[in-house]
């Protein structure tokens, strides 16, 4: 067993509407009141961040991170259509201040899975004026805050937000269908390609990109045509096109830098997930496959000219009894890549509103009350820093933290 060196920048990855806490005209808080959670929770409270910023910027520093990812609400700065309120936008100033300040250079995400109700109201990202609407919003905050950020996702895995809330409908705005899903994916494919060109004509040097949620899907059966078929039907309709349409162009590139964020192998078998007795997953039932993290970057990577981010990668683990495995199976499998990696955010720093879960899943390296919103960090975070600080993960630390962790599995309980 020997140190293995870590030659990529790593940092943590957060989302506004899941740390902030607070009231906004969003369709998520809406759905969220009418009891859409699965455990009847709001992301009113979430972690309070927004009156916390200085607390966590604090103990984002004590972890020695030189980047951060984080979000912006869209519903706090243009509360109503046109309509702009400067006092948010001082307020990410400081928060982005505090980060420069400290030594972190953020990278921030424009559009997190949540529309203002007045932006979902005239459609959304179905919209006929999606584009125009959304081109707007970015054009306001990449000329009030493109002094102290240059480095933009403009919108976070738009293949889930379409998949869950205009397919599935599990989430807002809750349409159900192939067309509202095949719209609402062209919508924002559109409104990404629109949002490049504008940063860049105020900011020449600017970095814009996507932050693509990849899975690793798989045939259940790899010797069956039919898995095999199926398998490569939904990494197309799922993933594929939408990287190519937010990455590629004719005359050339949508994208300064490839973002990935994963978590999970798929494997397909008649058209369902197909999860095999004695697989290693997550509290949410997730399988956990760190060699699929290097070969979804293989796979779609090649769209893009430009270095890659993991933007996300993490897992639900209340316990923190995995945690440190986790990542460091991950790293180990970056490392042995020939990808141009240069930056891993891991998700997350404290505990987040996990969408339609509420507040069960525990993401976080730091733990969180929510009823007293006080912070702890679990071992992971220590086992974090310390890469962080080395730049590897050493001999001392593997033995300390990884070596003594092992995963859940499918039909053994932990």
């Amino acid at each position: 067993m020997v140190t293995m060196d870590i030659p990529f920048e790593l940092g943590f990855a957060t989302a506004a509407t899941q740390i902030e806490g607070g009231d906004a005209d969003t369709i998520w808080h809406r759905w969220a009141d009418a009891g859409g959670a699965a455990d009847g929770s709001t992301p009113h409270r979430a972690g309070d961040h927004w009156n916390r910023v200085d607390e966590d910027v604090e103990l984002l520093r004590s972890f020695g991170v030189t980047i951060h990812r984080m979000g912006l609400e869209w519903a706090r700065i243009e509360p109503r259509q046109g309509s702009f309120d400067p006092a948010a936008i001082e307020h990410y100033r400081h928060e982005l201040t505090l980060l420069r300040e400290a030594g972190i250079r953020p990278l921030v995400t424009l559009h997190h899975f949540n529309d203002p109700v007045w932006f979902s109201e005239l459609g959304g990202f179905r919209g006929r004026h999606a584009t125009d609407h959304f081109d707007r919003y970015v054009r306001h905050v990449v000329t009030s805050l493109g002094d102290l950020v240059d480095e933009w996702i403009t919108i976070n895995e738009p293949n889930v937000f379409a998949y869950l809330g205009y397919f599935l409908g599990e989430w807002p705005p809750a349409q159900r269908g192939v067309l509202p899903y095949l719209s609402a994916l062209r919508g924002m494919a559109k409104a990404h390609q629109s949002a490049y060109q504008l940063i860049h004509a105020i900011q020449p040097t600017a970095k814009v990109g996507v932050a693509h949620h990849l899975r690793d899907f798989q045939p259940a059966r790899p010797a069956n045509p039919l898995d095999r078929l199926i398998t490569w039907g939904a990494r197309f309709l799922f993933q594929g096109w939408i990287v190519r349409a937010t990455s590629r162009t004719r005359g050339g590139f949508w994208a300064d830098f490839f973002g990935v964020n994963y978590y999970s192998t798929m494997r397909m078998r008649l058209g369902v997930e197909d999860v095999p007795a004695g697989t290693p997953v997550n509290d949410l039932g997730w399988e956990i496959d760190p060699g699929g993290l290097s070969r979804v970057i293989e796979r779609y990577s090649r769209h893009c000219p430009g270095p890659v981010y993991v933007t996300e990668n993490g897992t639900a683990d209340a316990d923190d009894a995995f945690r440190c495995r986790l990542i460091a199976e991950h790293l180990e499998a970056l490392t042995r890549t020939d990808a141009a990696i240069e930056r891993y955010y891991h998700w997350t720093f404290i505990d987040n509103w996990e969408w339609a879960e509420g507040e069960g899943p525990r993401f976080g390296v730091v733990a969180l009350d929510y009823d007293t919103q006080e912070r702890t960090r679990r071992p992971s975070a220590n086992f974090y820093a310390d890469i962080i600080v080395n730049r590897a993960i050493t001999v001392e630390a593997r033995a300390r933290w990884v070596e003594p962790q092992t995963y859940p599995r499918t039909g053994s309980g932990r």
